[in-house]
């Protein structure tokens, strides 16, 4: 959302800075952004998902079921 904003900012011809102060953010990723924009249009300002999705084998969300089953004995919160 932030980043299609951004574009709307770009086409209307919006200095960087202003657009970083306006959506919160740091000139350096606007600077990013409008590049993007340049090279691509607002389709590359889209996200494309998470650039990681880690993922967990079967035998480690077992090995983790057992460990949440053992509760939290002798844990102390600080």
């Amino acid at each position: 959302m932030v980043l299609l904003q951004a574009g709307e900012r770009f086409a209307a011809g919006e200095e960087t800075a202003v657009i970083a102060k306006h959506l919160r953010v740091s000139v350096r990723s606007v600077e990013r952004w409008r590049r993007a924009w340049r090279e691509g249009g607002v389709e590359a300002l889209r996200s494309a998902g998470p650039a990681n999705c880690p993922t967990v084998t079967d035998a480690q969300f077992a090995v983790l079921g057992e460990e949440l089953g053992k509760g939290t004995s002798r844990a102390r919160l600080r």
